[in-house]
């Protein structure tokens, strides 16, 4: 593996990755996003958004990572991307998908009991498994703004 710096100050990592037709030659960070090009030269990208542990990872950590059969793992992170991953619509979230990536304090399962609706089915909106109508969306930030109403009302 050679590990060098890119004109922009970001880590690059290269080796080889190969998965079911899919081969990766190099992948680096930035601080939103890790990138990998293939063999043709493609570059592809996904969030760190989906991956909390290497957004918020050191180089020297991101760099301890080993290929598998089909992704790559940061043992010491305990996390995993594969390599089909890279390939996915959605390699950036949705708004809705942001706030919740971004506010991971909050209890999915208490928020969905609060705004009536089933904990799984907003969890599968949040990591991207289905989508939300338009009308399920705006019940979900109308719940999200009553309830910075309320915080914003707390007194002491």
């Amino acid at each position: 593996m050679l590990i060098s710096l890119s004109p922009g100050g970001t880590s690059i990592l290269t080796d080889k990755i190969s998965s079911m037709g899919m081969a990766i030659k190099k992948i680096w960070f930035d601080a939103e996003y890790i990138y990998g090009e293939d063999e043709n030269g493609q570059v592809l990208k996904q969030s760190l958004l989906w991956y909390p542990k290497l957004k918020e990872a050191t180089d020297e950590e991101r760099n301890q990572y080993k290929f598998g059969f089909d992704g790559i793992h940061w043992r010491n992170l305990d996390e995993d991307i594969s390599f089909e991953s890279f390939n996915y619509d959605d390699a950036e979230p949705s708004k809705l998908q942001k706030f919740f990536l971004t506010h991971r304090e909050l209890n999915i399962s208490e928020f969905a009991k609060r705004i009536g609706i089933n904990a799984t089915l907003l969890r599968n909106y949040i990591n991207g498994f289905k989508h939300p109508s338009k009308e399920r969306e705006e019940q979900i930030l109308d719940s999200i703004h009553a309830i910075g109403k309320e915080y914003v009302s707390a007194v002491f």
